[in-house]
C-alpha cells in the first residue's frame, strides 16, 4: 500500500466516525499559528486515548509531553467527575499553547500544566505524594522513554495502564545498530518493559496521515 492510500483509509475512517469537532479543531489552528511541530496524535488516535482512559474507568492520567493539549484535551474529557489529568511540557511556548487550549476546551479545572524537565517534573510529582495515576501516556522526547517508563511503574499501581505513542518510528526501531538517540531510546524501552516481572505489554503498528509508526500499550499486573 501506499501513503496515498493509507491517508485516504485514515480521511474515510475520520469521516465515518469522528463527527466534526471545533475545540480540536481550533487546538490544532493555534498549534500550527505559533509555530509548534505539527507531532500531535491524529484524530483517529486521539479518539483511541479517550476511549481507553473511558474503558479503564481512568480517575488520575498523568501525560508525559503536551505540547499543544491535543491528546490533553483528548484523554481530559474521558474522566468522570472529580477526575484529574497532569500534563508534563518543557518547552514555555508549547505549555502555554496548551494551557490556552485546555481552557478553550473548558478543561481549565480538571487539568494542570507542569512547565519544566519531565525528569525534574516526575521526580517532584512523587516527593509531593502524587500517585498512583490509572493512565499514563508517554509522548515526550524518546531519548528518556527508559527513564519516563522507570517513572512510570514508580507512579502506577496494580492496574494502572501505560501508553506509550511513537515506537515504530517508520520500522527504524528494529535496527540496533542505529545510533538515532531516540531509536535506541525506544529500543532500552522495550528491554525494560521485557524484563519488568510486573507488567503485561503489547505493541500495535500504525499507518495513516501520520506515516507508519506505532504505540505500545502496558498493564501494570503487580505492585
Amino acid at each position: 500500500m501506499t501513503q496515498e492510500q493509507w491517508i485516504a483509509v485514515d480521511r474515510y475512517f475520520n469521516q465515518s466516525l469522528i463527527p466534526s469537532d471545533p475545540i480540536l479543531e481550533a487546538t490544532l489552528e493555534a498549534s500550527a499559528a505559533a509555530g509548534l511541530p505539527a507531532h500531535q496524535v491524529s484524530p483517529l488516535e486521539g479518539r483511541l486515548l479517550e476511549l481507553l482512559a473511558r474503558l479503564h474507568n481512568a480517575r488520575t492520567i498523568l501525560e508525559i509531553g503536551a505540547l499543544g493539549g491535543y491528546s490533553t484535551i483528548c484523554l481530559a474529557r474521558a474522566l468522570p467527575v472529580g477526575g484529574r489529568l497532569i500534563t508534563l511540557e518543557a518547552e514555555p511556548r508549547h505549555a502555554a499553547v496548551a494551557q490556552a487550549n485546555i481552557a478553550r476546551a473548558g478543561l481549565a479545572k480538571v487539568v494542570e500544566v507542569r512547565l519544566g524537565q519531565a525528569l525534574d517534573s516526575l521526580s517532584q510529582l512523587a516527593a509531593e505524594g502524587h500517585g498512583p495515576f490509572d493512565l499514563i501516556f508517554i509522548d515526550a522526547d524518546k531519548p528518556n522513554n527508559p527513564a519516563y517508563f522507570e517513572w512510570a511503574l514508580k507512579l502506577s499501581r496494580r492496574g494502572s495502564l501505560i501508553i506509550a505513542d511513537n515506537v515504530v518510528r517508520n520500522g527504524a526501531v528494529v535496527d540496533p545498530n542505529s545510533t538515532d538517540p531516540s531509536i535506541q531510546g525506544i529500543r532500552r524501552f522495550f528491554e525494560l518493559v521485557a524484563a519488568e516481572p510486573r507488567v503485561s505489554a503489547t505493541a500495535l503498528q500504525t499507518v495513516g496521515a501520520k506515516g507508519y509508526d506505532g504505540l505500545a500499550i502496558v498493564l501494570v499486573t503487580a505492585d
